[in-house]
């Protein structure tokens, strides 16, 4: 599939937003995944390296860490997902922070290869505390995945960063993000979902400062969510009717591990439950040649010993 231009995409979008109806992008770790995402009607789907490990049935934490070439799975995973995507703009997930990459190279080769756009992650948004400062000390801190942004913005490709607060929202657009997504926090539920998250409340809160600051600096920009506690449909409609301008959601676990966990164990249940019913019918099993014969033998043995007494 070809990069879809930006124009295009964007074109699409307001109208959207001008016609009341939401945003929906998702992850895909599969090309499985990619197809029945599309045919549901999302909007935008992005790879990233976490896809892979979640699908896997780890943690999407696990792509934070050296686990692999981040980069490089993104564009293994391109092979899978791009050829079966017929008319979604697909994103890639760029780590930014690589500091073994020529990044206007890299950028050049994804919407060469048909990506439409770029995210940043992995993304030292999600460390805090000392590993943050750390990071922020050594040289890779949160400002290259935005020097990343704006090298994208400057290919013409869609960007959708995500944000953290509100200074990480200004910095975003600034550099030319078309759509900021405000980042809750690693999606909670399911048997790998993180288990610890701010309320729905606090993610409203959050996300109006973050909104209110992407548009001090431009007031086109598309806002969405993701993450944390908003991991099912109602949450994202909670969020929706209670956050000023959030133009949509955007899903990742939400969108491909859950429902998959969910599918898949609810089918496997219903299969063991027809098992079991089977099991309980009274049946006897036919009788081959042999056990037949041994039948026969034990009978007539049985009437030799009752005539003898």
């Amino acid at each position: 599939m070809a990069a879809i231009p930006r124009k295009k995409i964007l074109e699409k979008f307001r109208k959207m937003i001008a016609g009341g109806m939401p945003i929906v992008g998702g992850g895909a770790g599969t090309g499985l995944s990619a197809k029945a995402e599309e045919a549901g009607g999302i909007d935008l789907i992005i790879i990233y390296n976490s896809g892979r490990y979640r699908m896997a049935g780890r943690g999407s934490a696990a792509g934070l860490l050296a686990y692999g070439n981040a980069n490089e799975i993104v564009k293994e995973m391109a092979y899978e997902v791009l050829p079966v995507v017929k008319k979604t703009p697909v994103l890639a997930g760029v780590n930014g922070t690589d500091p073994f990459v020529i990044m206007p190279l890299l950028l050049a080769e994804l919407k060469t290869m048909g990506f439409s756009g770029v995210q940043n992650f992995p993304t030292i948004g999600l460390f805090d505390g000392q590993m943050r400062q750390s990071f922020e000390e050594t040289g890779m801190g949160f400002g290259l995945e935005v020097d990343m942004i704006a090298a994208a913005h400057e290919l013409d490709l869609l960007t959708t960063p995500y944000v953290f607060n509100s200074d990480e929202a200004r910095a975003m657009t600034k550099a030319g993000a078309d759509i900021v997504v405000a980042h809750m926090g690693v999606t909670t539920g399911g048997s790998i979902g993180a288990t610890s998250a701010k309320s729905l409340d606090d993610c409203v809160t959050e996300i109006d400062a973050i909104a209110e600051a992407a548009r001090a600096v431009r007031k086109d920009v598309i806002l969405l969510c993701h993450g944390g506690p908003i991991s099912m449909p109602d949450d994202a409609r909670y969020i929706l009717e209670r956050c000023k301008g959030l133009h949509g959601f955007y899903g990742a676990s939400s969108m491909e591990r859950l429902p998959a966990e969910a599918a898949i164990a609810r089918q496997t249940a219903d299969f063991k439950a027809v098992m079991l019913e089977h099991r309980t019918q009274k049946w006897e099993p036919a009788l081959g040649k042999s056990d037949a014969k041994t039948k026969r033998q034990s009978g007539t043995k049985t009437v030799a010993k009752k005539r003898k007494g």
